[in-house]
């Protein structure tokens, strides 16, 4: 049976990664043979990871490794924030809340907080005693995201909170979330009116609702979130008021990066599980591997995870460049996510019944990747955008 375990890449070694990348890796990775690998199957039972492996995980110093030292963080580059999220994914795609705190929500307060916020909030972020959650999407707007109805309406020296969340991952454990709201409903053009705050969940009026019953990354808590007069002081707004639609479009680049980089974790996954076990697997006297029609169907998904790996690791040492690849990583985050998707069935397929079955990792991986080119912006959004780019 093949059980949760965590790949080792034929391609550890990567041609940006120093000796404190290494490092840092091989010890994250000790930790989570340890710490993770042996409860996961149950956490996906539970549909939660428990708080005491997040405070687990910032004792060691493995949350957020990109904030300054001076709040108690790495003050480490771009590799090591990618190095968690990978290693997080090659456990399970479920652990990618710890990722979405580490790497999209947590470098909002630090990029935009002001010093103050990030002193209450950056300590307790990076020893995952408090987790985060970003509630953009709505029942009703999910990558039009200048449709979004929940407001915050000025109030003295607070702002007064209503309107509804969806599909929140980090919902139902989060003690901070980065809500989305619409300062000005008049404004043309709409996105205009958006702006970012800094919601604690102990706030009177708020509330969660349903915890989501997904089809698959089910470890990963996701919810419903409910904003009834939530009243937040005006020292609570996250950025400029008015400029939340620039501030989330400044971070999407590194968002897909991580996004496309998921999704790369579980191409290599699948292809590897295959690998073994086409191996192993007799049939009319010989492996599954002998035959040609796997040796082909093989031969063409390793190449393609191939491509991925490179075309992800050239954009991760552009980004920490600082070179404006926003076309580039919308070709990386619909590419690699498409590509993993369809190399699920595939996967599958050469496990045969085997594949069908719960206790095989490659059922967890066939239910995980469905949603990847839905997250992160759609394939649809990210094939718009490079289509603008090219003039169209």
């Amino acid at each position: 049976m093949t059980m949760t375990t965590v790949a080792e890449p034929k391609n550890a070694k990567r041609s940006y990664f120093t000796e404190q990348h290494i490092m840092f890796r091989d010890s994250l990775r000790k930790f989570l043979e340890k710490e993770a690998v042996p409860h996961f199957e149950q956490w996906e039972k539970d549909r939660l990871v428990p708080r005491s492996f997040w405070k687990k995980m910032g004792e060691q110093g493995f949350i957020c490794p990109s904030v300054d030292e001076k709040y108690g963080g790495l003050g480490a580059d771009f590799v090591f924030t990618v190095i968690l999220s990978e290693e997080l994914g090659r456990v399970g795609a479920g652990l990618g809340g710890i990722g979405i705190h580490s790497s999209i929500v947590v470098p909002y307060i630090e990029r935009l907080g002001t010093e103050a916020q990030k002193e209450k909030y950056l300590p307790e972020c990076i020893r995952g005693e408090t987790i985060t959650a970003i509630a953009m999407t709505e029942p009703g707007a999910g990558s039009d995201l200048a449709s979004i109805r929940t407001t915050a309406v000025k109030d003295g020296d607070s702002y007064i909170i209503n309107g509804q969340k969806t599909f929140i991952s980090n919902g139902m454990l989060s003690d901070l979330i980065v809500v989305v709201c619409k300062t000005d409903t008049e404004v043309k053009p709409a996105h205009k009116g958006i702006s970012l705050f800094l919601v604690d969940s102990n706030t009177p009026g708020f509330s969660r609702g349903r915890k989501l019953d997904k089809v698959g990354l089910h470890s990963q808590d996701t919810s419903e979130l409910i904003f009834e007069d939530v009243r937040v002081p005006a020292s609570q707004l996250l950025g400029e008021e008015g400029k939340g639609f620039y501030h989330l479009m400044q971070e999407l680049q590194q968002e897909r990066i991580i996004s496309a980089a998921g999704s790369q974790v579980a191409a290599e996954d699948m292809l590897s599980l295959t690998l073994d076990y086409v191996k192993e697997r007799k049939a009319f006297g010989k492996s599954i591997s002998d035959f040609q029609n796997t040796q082909f169907k093989l031969a063409e998904m390793a190449t393609q995870v191939q491509l991925g790996r490179t075309f992800i690791d050239d954009l991760i040492v552009k980004h920490m460049d600082g070179q404006d690849i926003y076309t580039q990583v919308s070709m990386a985050k619909w590419w690699i996510s498409d590509n993993a998707r369809k190399m699920a069935p595939e996967c599958m397929q050469l496990h045969g019944g085997y594949g069908f079955m719960e206790e095989y990792k490659i059922a967890r991986r066939y239910r995980d990747i469905a949603v990847a080119p839905i997250y992160a912006g759609s394939n649809e959004i990210m094939k718009v955008i490079i289509a603008k780019d090219l003039g169209l």
